[in-house]
């Protein structure tokens, strides 16, 4: 399968994750083993179908005559139009026949060249120009090549525009250029038992959940589509390592799983409602680690049995007074989430006479940024769930977890109270999936700290003596890749404590906590236990991370970037030096400069407007820093021999 990037959005309008999904579905029904592989064109993916280098383009192509000349074509997966997007201070794109000395942005290999070379043609009058670029799937450098010039436009699908839409908000789009097409997925030509496989495949999959609906458990199987509103936030539904993640999320995918349903994530705006869109039928249940509470009952809706309970605790910074009761309180300051349920706790414990000030954040600050300024020592207390108090504070050591304020209150699903079947049939899943061990590994994957990860060095490490059991092969992978072995065994460390059967709670394995999909691309069927073939498959990863930035970055910051690009993602870090642009903070230094706007991607108010969403900024600034100093530590006590001889220079 020729298929797209491995980063992709945690926003349910993304095209290229529903072409992403429905192969390996139809993989898995063909009883295959998927495999993706890359082009950095459309054309070039329609040639490797043709050469036989790949078996089905599974992406979002244009159905045109000159192209099947090369492929056949399946059934339309959907229809789209080409439009014109521009910078906010970009030319006028209202109308086509409005150009004028406008330079057309149009990917490499791609129906768009098409299309601006029939613009060029059509208006010789308005002069047109050309500038063919190979930046589609980075969204953001798109922009930057608006912005360098004032006469630049972008034809772009009109879906892929109106997404950027929605997290961009310093760009126009325009006239469309072009009639509704097919997009459709690319087989060889005459694989006909091939093509009339998929088709065929195709034609019960590409079930389409009406926009708005409260449907009952017979309209929904039907469909074939369950619909799930939740937010793109902590522990909830995010990206991590290019995999979409969160409790919520696989809980409600475990869900449609079992019941043969395609779930469809639907995120809800930060500063909108869960509730307010359910009852508008957008969604048929919703969730996002919601306490059950007789207030939110009384707005129409009705709740799942608990999936999961949690008290509420004190989190505070670890240089003021500790608050280990709630008598502790008195005399200090608690900031509170506003429109919360740690209002009403605030509220009881001031009104029971305790002296303690409650203060009700505004609206936009989320109890992100809240327990961010406490960590900064710019707040002096707060109330949260006791796992995310438990999760920031192995994160941030400035913060400092305190007394429990309430027994376990439990969360749940919200649903409309006429969907009794929906209801009874998650109630029957959540009962049988909390007896599982499943179960305690979401648990753990999500509301427990990484003990590996917050851990300090425990051994010694003595002059002339190994770093670690695995020197040696180390070596040999780095220097291939011209990296100080001395590093890649700090990064070993941090990952893995060295521990070759090491798993994460999100399957990362080994030493180096190589993700299954991660080595499969770089040439190592998982699994990858095994430490030479766990060691060769992490390097080559950094190496083809460390290979996606500019070769204009100074060497020790894309060594950082990558780092941080292997713990969290690449389009995290786009995402990071994109927001450090336009705080002032300088996109091409990680220290004290894109790992400060990488902390702001927790907050709302940064990661609504990125690309990749929400991200746990503090786990890879503390990485990265975990890693430079333990690299520093060993550089002073070892010898560089055996990596290449220019050591980079340590922070």
């Amino acid at each position: 399968m020729g298929g797209p990037e491995l980063d992709l959005l945690p926003r349910d309008s993304i095209v290229t994750l529903k072409n992403v999904n429905l192969a390996n579905k139809l993989a898995a029904e063909l009883k295959l083993e998927a495999i993706w592989l890359q082009a950095s064109t459309p054309q070039e993916a329609l040639e490797m179908v043709r050469d036989g280098r790949a078996d089905i383009a599974a992406y979002s192509l244009t159905d045109n005559e000159e192209r099947r000349q090369l492929v056949d074509f399946t059934l339309p997966l959907m229809q789209a139009r080409q439009r014109l997007l521009t910078s906010l201070n970009g030319p006028d794109i209202t109308d086509p026949k409005q150009l004028h000395n406008v330079e057309l942005i149009a990917q490499t290999g791609s129906t768009y060249v098409d299309t601006a070379r029939r613009l060029v043609a059509q208006y010789p009058q308005a002069k047109l120009s050309i500038l063919q670029a190979i930046v589609y799937e980075d969204r953001d450098a798109l922009v930057d090549l608006l912005n360098e010039k004032k006469n630049r436009a972008v034809i772009l699908d009109d879906y892929i525009a109106e997404n950027m839409l929605s997290y961009r908000d310093d760009v126009r789009l325009g006239a469309a250029v072009t009639e509704p097409e097919n997009i459709a997925w690319a087989v060889r030509k005459d694989s006909k038992k091939l093509l009339t496989t998929v088709n065929n495949f195709l034609t019960h999959n590409l079930v389409e959940a009406p926009e708005d609906r409260i449907a009952d458990w017979n309209a929904i199987k039907q469909s074939g589509v369950i619909r799930f509103l939740t937010y793109n936030r902590p522990s909830v539904y995010y990206l991590w390592k290019g995999m979409l993640m969160g409790f919520d999320y696989d809980l409600a995918k475990a869900f449609a799983d079992k019941h043969d349903l395609q779930l469809q994530v639907i995120v809800v705006p930060y500063n909108e409602k869960l509730i307010d869109w359910l009852k508008a039928g957008r969604g048929d249940f919703a969730g996002a680690l919601k306490n059950i509470t007789q207030e939110r009952i009384n707005e129409g809706i009705t709740f799942t049995t608990s999936y999961r309970e949690t008290p509420e605790q004190v989190v505070s910074n670890r240089k003021k007074p500790e608050i280990n009761s709630v008598q502790d309180l008195a005399g200090r300051t608690l900031t509170l989430r506003a429109y919360s349920p740690f209002i009403t706790t605030g509220r009881a414990i001031k009104n029971s006479g305790i002296n303690v000030r409650v203060e009700i954040a505004p609206p936009e600050i989320s109890i992100a940024e809240i327990i961010n300024k406490i960590a900064a020592g710019e707040l002096d207390a707060t109330v949260v769930d006791s796992d995310d108090a438990l999760m920031a504070s192995s994160l941030q050591p400035e913060l400092l977890p305190g007394t429990m304020l309430s027994d376990p209150r439990p969360q749940g699903w919200m649903l409309m109270p006429q969907n009794r079947e929906l209801q009874k049939k998650l109630n029957r899943f959540i009962a049988d999936f909390r007896k599982s061990a499943q179960y305690e590994e979401k648990i753990a994957a999500y509301f427990q700290p990484n003990k590996r990860f917050t851990q300090q060095v425990a051994a010694r490490v003595v002059p002339g003596e190994d770093l670690s059991p695995y020197d040696n092969l180390v070596k040999d992978s780095s220097q291939e890749y011209n990296f100080d072995w001395r590093l890649v065994v700090a990064q070993i460390w941090q990952e893995s404590n060295f521990n070759p059967k090491a798993v994460s709670p999100v399957g990362a394995q080994g030493l180096m906590q190589v993700m299954p999909m991660t080595a499969e691309d770089m040439g190592f069927p998982p699994p990858v236990f095994e430490p030479e073939r766990n060691i060769k498959a992490g390097i080559k990863y950094l190496n083809w991370v460390r290979d996606r930035f500019e070769p204009t970055l100074p060497a020790i910051d894309k060594l950082w970037f990558s780092l941080a690009s292997y713990n969290a993602g690449y389009g995290h870090l786009l995402d990071a030096r994109h927001l450090a642009q336009e705080m002032g903070l300088n996109p091409d230094v990680w220290f004290g400069n894109v790992e400060t706007a990488m902390l702001k991607l927790s907050e709302p108010q940064y990661f609504s407007n990125a690309r990749y969403g929400y991200v746990r900024g503090a786990e890879p600034v503390l990485y990265v820093r975990k890693i430079s100093q333990l690299y520093k530590a060993y550089a002073g006590i070892v010898s560089g021999a055996g990596a290449d001889e220019h050591l980079l220079p340590l922070k």
